[in-house]
């Protein structure tokens, strides 16, 4: 049975990706994990609110219009460090960073609203094998007024660590078809990942150090998929609705300064979307928005 803890507030990511480095030289000095299963526990905020200007900030650099609704990706902004701080614990048994963002899903039932009192829960699960080491979920739901108002599932791999115990290798999942017509290309500068990191506080070193990016093989520091994802939902206003479903799966991170041609497919009920590079053709994202009645 998956236990309940309930937090004071939602933690800093900067004390987060701290703790985040000692974890991750624990268990790497270890050569070990620190425990052979993820941690039967679900960290619980009440209370959460969206600041004002923090929103407006986040809304004006995704392209989002400056209502008093809550982007999507910017729920996910408020209670990622609720299941940061679950991946940080001494008893999580993967190494945090380095870990690669693969894929995310978001429920959204109805719009969220500022002013909204919320509360948000974190938990992790799911863990299972894969070619390259294990991926595990992080799984998180928002609830408002005593209703759920938006879920979310994010997916990372732990790559070259073997959890015992983990399911066995699923099949890989066919990705969204890739086509339809440019509607937008993104010219992303130096500053993006740092303007980015400004409205989420995520400053994970890949996205904000040029010598964090090369620690973990990258030859410059790249743009957060959750900005490349959620710029994408935000050209799809118009499609989604109130209620939707939307899905991204990361593929060829995007060096910066970059370039991404966001290509949309609106025909049938889901409309799918593609970034990739303008010129090479290379895929950066895929992704659906299935709006719900």
């Amino acid at each position: 049975m998956m236990r309940e803890q309930r937090l004071d507030t939602v933690p800093s990511l900067g004390s987060l990706y701290s703790r985040a480095l000692a974890a991750t030289a624990r268990t790497t000095m270890s050569r070990r994990a620190a425990a052979d299963r993820l941690p039967e526990v679900a960290y619980v905020v009440d209370g959460l609110r969206a600041d004002p200007a923090a929103l407006s900030a986040y809304q004006e650099l995704l392209g989002e219009p400056g209502t008093d609704e809550l982007p999507a990706g910017y729920v996910h902004v408020l209670a990622f460090p609720l299941a940061m701080a679950l991946m940080v614990r001494p008893d999580f048994p993967l190494p945090v960073l380095g870990m690669v963002h693969l894929t995310n899903r978001v429920e959204q039932h109805r719009p969220v609203l500022l002013g909204e009192e919320l509360t948000a829960r974190a938990q992790a699960g799911s863990p299972r094998a894969h070619r390259r080491g294990t991926l595990v979920d992080l799984e998180v739901t928002v609830r408002a007024g005593g209703e759920t108002v938006w879920e979310g599932v994010s997916t990372y791999l732990a790559k070259g660590t073997r959890l015992p115990g983990a399911a066995p290798e699923e099949p890989p999942s066919p990705s969204a078809p890739e086509g339809g017509d440019v509607v937008a290309v993104w010219s992303l500068g130096t500053d993006t990942a740092k303007r980015y990191a400004e409205v989420s506080g995520d400053r994970n070193p890949i996205h904000v150090s040029r010598v964090g990016a090369k620690v973990f093989g990258f030859p410059r520091p790249i743009a957060h998929g959750m900005y490349t994802a959620a710029r994408a939902l935000a050209q799809l206003r118009r499609l989604r609705g109130d209620a939707f479903t939307w899905e991204v799966e990361f593929a060829k991170p995007v060096l910066l300064p970059g370039r991404v041609a966001l290509a949309v497919d609106p025909r049938g009920e889901t409309v799918r979307y593609t970034g990739r590079h303008p010129r090479s053709g290379k895929v950066h994202l895929t992704g659906t928005v299935t709006p719900r009645p």
